[in-house]
């Protein structure tokens, strides 16, 4: 059994404030190694494709085949790809990106309002701290639960701007059908039954909400706005700065830039369905950098299974060549948070 974390230490001022104070890079947030890398033209650009999922459920057999094909290639090489055609206006895009900018430029004693308490994960603030010696992400962040309804709590939702609650339930509704459509292209893909990942995932799985702030910082060497992780969901799905590149995925060793398609979605798979897809789909490492001249802004939504459900690779996948590789787990992300911080990967605790 897992041990408890240790208690969290008490936040740090926001990102902002340091900004507002003069600039420099505390101890606190800087990388002694050569972990970071200040945003840079000259790495290679990602060749994720884009999928239509218009086409994945589409009636034709042909189109469906074709783009069926680039998905699972997609998410076996780099384990996340753009999604276009995914339903939802470019307008209520936009509505998103711009809430996320006001929400962020409010007062200080606005903000607090929702801000996180000590020992809890939601609300507006920095990352649970676990230990002196961790080396704390340049962003600010609000984190919520935005599905389902009764798991909210709204003490930590924002107030202002006055139309906050209202667009992202509208966006937790938008975004149900598009996660469910990917699960089951994700499982057709590898010629299972459609709703094979969608019922380990439940039909209450839960949607947690990432707004993320990353300030310009005078030292974009020093810092990262995300440290290297994999996430611990089943699907992410990711709305990207407009203008703004900072997002980074590794393979191979190698880090590459993500581009920004304009009004697509970027959805990358989680630690469990890579457990799901016994380990035929990659949950990828992915950092966050920043740059001196620009602030950027994103909004992620971690898919989760329910806490009872229990996933394990789909029987199917199994076989003399392809033995299990990852144990039966309920409730992954109760850990993940500690292993995150402390930079290791928790998917390395329930291999076989």
């Amino acid at each position: 059994m897992a041990q408890p974390p240790p208690p969290p230490l008490p936040s740090s001022q926001s990102v902002q404030e340091l900004i507002l104070d003069g600039g420099t890079v505390p101890e606190r947030y800087a990388y002694k190694d050569d972990k970071t890398a200040s945003f840079d033209e000259s790495l290679p650009l990602t060749d994720v494709p884009a999928i239509d999922l218009g086409l994945l459920t589409a009636s034709s057999s042909s189109s469906a085949g074709e783009e069926l094909i680039k998905l699972r290639s997609a998410l076996a090489c780099w384990g996340c790809f753009h999604a276009i055609n995914h339903g939802i206006s470019c307008s209520f895009l936009d509505q998103l990106h711009e809430l996320t900018k006001q929400f962020f430029a409010l007062p200080k004693e606005e903000k607090e309002k929702c801000a996180r308490v000590p020992d809890g994960i939601e609300g507006y603030g920095n990352d649970v701290v676990f230990s002196e010696q961790q080396v704390i992400d340049w962003n600010d962040r609000v984190y919520i639960i935005i599905s389902p309804e009764d798991k909210r709590k709204l003490e930590v939702w924002p107030e202002k701007p006055e139309t906050f609650r209202e667009v992202i339930h509208e966006y937790s509704v938008k975004l149900r059908p598009v996660i469910n459509n990917v699960f089951k292209a994700m499982a057709l893909s590898l010629n299972l039954e459609e709703n094979c990942f969608l019922n380990q995932f439940g039909e209450r799985g839960v949607m947690f909400a990432r707004f993320n702030y990353y300030p310009r910082c005078p030292r974009p060497d020093l810092v990262l706005g995300l440290k290297p992780h994999a996430d611990g969901s089943a699907i992410t799905v990711v709305l990207p700065d407009r203008e703004v590149e900072g997002l980074q995925f590794q393979r191979d060793g190698q880090w590459f830039r993500v581009p920004t398609i304009p009004n697509a979605l970027l959805i990358n798979v989680g630690d469990q369905v890579e457990i799901m897809s016994n380990g035929i789909f990659k949950s990828p490492m992915h950092r966050a950098v920043t740059n001196a001249e620009r602030d950027r802004i994103s909004l992620a939504v971690f898919c989760t299974p329910e806490e009872e459900n229990e996933i394990g690779p789909a029987d199917e996948l199994i076989n003399e060549e392809m033995p299990r590789l990852y144990k039966q787990i309920r409730n992954y992300p109760e850990t993940y948070f500690e292993y995150y911080q402390l930079g290791k990967r928790p998917i390395d605790a329930v291999k076989i």
